[in-house]
């Protein structure tokens, strides 16, 4: 991911810190978007995280146009999330832009 010019390197220092925070935490329990979780299931979860995992959320909170109050929970839970939603993300995505009237068509130049 450092090497790829379209990633902003402070946000991924950032997600990184956030990452490393949780995975090395002592606590029993870690409260994901309001719910706690064994620390062992979120450290399982996070240590699972890859690159496309990263990538989708710093796409998803680029796209986020909503205000985010705790933007360490928010991508806590973004980061805890990414492995069941990215795939339904993407299909939904692909499913929009198909169903879009001029989809296939050449672009007008």
């Amino acid at each position: 991911l450092t090497q790829n010019p379209r990633i902003d390197r402070e946000q991924l220092d950032e997600i990184v810190d956030i990452l490393l925070e949780t995975v090395c935490t002592n606590r029993k329990s870690i409260r994901v978007a309001g719910d706690d979780y064994p620390a062992e299931l979120v450290k399982a979860k996070f240590l699972k995280l890859d690159s496309h995992h990263i990538e989708f959320v710093m796409d998803c909170l680029r796209d986020n146009t909503t205000k985010v109050r705790n933007i360490k929970q928010y991508l806590r839970a973004m980061l805890f999330n990414a492995p069941s939603t990215i795939n339904s993300y993407y299909a939904s995505l692909v499913a929009h832009d198909m169903a879009q009237p001029d989809w296939g068509r050449p672009p007008n130049n």
